[in-house]
C-alpha cells in the first residue's frame, strides 16, 4: 500500500463550496443547517482513523433534515460530475498519488475516488476529503459497501497508515510447468496484533494475492528467454546473481512491491535458478 499526503481542503470548506450555487432555496437552506454536522463528522472520522476505531462510528440514514440520498446526490452532481462546482476538489484528490498508482493495491492506475466509509451509510462524509481515497476501479469495486465491525477489519487508509518502512510482503515459488508464484503478507512481530490483522485483511479484501500472482506470471514469461541464455552462459550461480541484483533494484523503489517479493523468492529457489523457470 502506498502512503498519500492528507488533503488540504477541509470538509467544511468542501461542503460549503459544493452547496453554494444550489438553486432550490428550500434544499439549500436545509443543507446549510447541517454544515456543523458535516464538519464534526469529518473531525470524528479523523480521530477514529488515527486510533483505529472507525468501526465505532455509527451509520445513519440522514443528517438533520437532509436525507442520505440528497447527500449522495450532492457528491454525484456537485462534486464528482465533470464541470461541477466541486470537481476541482475531486481532481485534486485524484492526482494526489505522485506515481498515479492506486494506493490500495500499489499497482493499477487511479481512476476514481473510493469512500473509505461508504456514503450510503455515512452520508455526512459524502464529500469529506479525508473519507475520499484515490483508487483504481477494481479496488473500488472490491470494497463496495464494506463496513468494518472491529479494528482488525479496518482496511489500510493511505492518509493515515504507512506500512512501507517494514517488509511485510513475501512470495514463494510454486514448482511446476510453468513456474508460478504465490504472494502472502507476513507482518513483522513489532507491529502488534491489530496492524498485522489489518494488513492481512486488506490483502484479502482487495484480492492482492491473485493480482500479484497474475503480474508475476507475465513477468516470468517475459524474462524466460534471457534466463535460459544466462543459464547456458553462467550456470545457476549466474542466474541467481542476476536475480539478486534485480531484487535489490526493485527493493530500492519499494520494499513491498510484488516485483521485490518475486525476485527475492526466485533468487532464493535452488530449483528455479537451476532451470525450473524453463
Amino acid at each position: 500500500m502506498w502512503k498519500v499526503d492528507k488533503p488540504q481542503r477541509t470538509a467544511r470548506w468542501t461542503y460549503t463550496h459544493c452547496i453554494a450555487t444550489i438553486g432550490d432555496a428550500a434544499l439549500k437552506a436545509r443543507l446549510e443547517l447541517i454544515e456543523d454536522d458535516v464538519a464534526d463528522a469529518s473531525d470524528e472520522f479523523q480521530a477514529a482513523a488515527i486510533t483505529t476505531t472507525l468501526h465505532t462510528i455509527q451509520p445513519a440514514d440522514h443528517v438533520g433534515s437532509v436525507t442520505r440520498k440528497e447527500l449522495a446526490d450532492l457528491y454525484t452532481n456537485r462534486f464528482a460530475k465533470a464541470k461541477s462546482r466541486g470537481r476541482v476538489i475531486y481532481d485534486e484528490l485524484m492526482t494526489a498519488p505522485a506515481n498515479a498508482r492506486c494506493p490500495l493495491c500499489g499497482h493499477r492506475q487511479v481512476s476514481t475516488l473510493d469512500h473509505h466509509l461508504p456514503k450510503s451509510q455515512y452520508p455526512a462524509l459524502a464529500v469529506a476529503p479525508l473519507n475520499l481515497i484515490p483508487a483504481c476501479l477494481d479496488c473500488n469495486k472490491a470494497k463496495l459497501e464494506r463496513v468494518p465491525h472491529s479494528s482488525a477489519e479496518e482496511t489500510l487508509h493511505p492518509y493515515f497508515d504507512d506500512v512501507e518502512d517494514d517488509e511485510w510482503l513475501q512470495a514463494a515459488v510454486i514448482q511446476g510447468d510453468p513456474a508460478a508464484l504465490v504472494f502472502y503478507p507476513v507482518p513483522p512481530a513489532a507491529w502488534g496484533g491489530v496492524m498485522a490483522a489489518r494488513v492481512i485483511d486488506h490483502f484479502g479484501v482487495f484480492g492482492l494475492a491473485r493480482l500479484y500472482g497474475a503480474q508475476a506470471a507475465d513477468e516470468l514469461q517475459n524474462i524466460r528467454f534471457y534466463l535460459r541464455k544466462l543459464l547456458l552462459d553462467a550456470g545457476p550461480a549466474g542466474v541467481r546473481a542476476h536475480l539478486n541484483v534485480v531484487a535489490q533494484s526493485c527493493e530500492q523503489a519499494s520494499i513491498n512491491s510484488w516485483r521485490t517479493a518475486m525476485y527475492k523468492a526466485v533468487a532464493a529457489s535452488d530449483w528455479f535458478v537451476a532451470g525450473g523457470f524453463a
